[in-house]
């Protein structure tokens, strides 16, 4: 697994942003944003994950021109369009349907639930100068509390960004 300090790994890749299908480019948007937050999950309409990107709308995250939040699945990016719709998520959701992006991050699951190579659960914060500031997993069903997107909040607090800790209700 990537960790805490080490320089985060680029990647380019398919998303949807806003109903759009474009390339999502990490160097330009961590130059933009100053700080990027990364959800990986295994695939869309998983309920944990739901409930992670859920509390992170809620929260506001996406409103702060200074951080990007983006979550990374192993679905297609007609899921993705579908997803955001239902679950209003105002956010790029990145394909990584083969799981090059989970496995540059050393998170990529084998096998699960009868499907192979797609992202693990977690949580990773890239702040400006591409360091990894925190890195945060959970088992892609593991709904016991705080998970990985709470706990990232106090790194993204000493960073400088004042966000507001996720609540995350799981609706198992």
């Amino acid at each position: 697994m990537v960790r805490t300090g080490q320089k985060a790994p680029d990647f380019i890749r398919p998303a949807t942003v806003d109903g759009d299908v474009q390339l999502l480019e990490l160097f330009a948007e961590v130059r933009e944003h100053g700080a990027v937050v990364l959800v990986f999950e295994p695939a869309d309409f998983v309920p944990t994950g739901t409930a992670e990107l859920r509390a992170v709308r809620a929260a506001g995250w996406h409103d702060r021109s200074n951080l990007l939040v983006v979550g990374v699945t192993g679905d297609s990016l007609y899921s993705h369009v579908a997803y955001a719709a239902q679950h209003h998520l105002p956010f790029p959701l990145v394909s990584d349907f083969h799981g090059g992006v989970a496995d540059s991050y050393d998170l990529l699951l084998a096998d699960w639930e009868g499907h192979s190579d797609i992202p693990g659960r977690a949580t990773v914060v890239v702040d400006g100068d591409w360091e990894v500031r925190a890195v945060e997993q959970a088992d892609p069903l593991d709904s016991r509390s705080p998970a990985p997107v709470e706990r990232v909040t106090d790194t993204l607090q000493e960073l400088g960004y004042p966000v507001t800790r996720p609540t995350v209700q799981y609706d198992l």
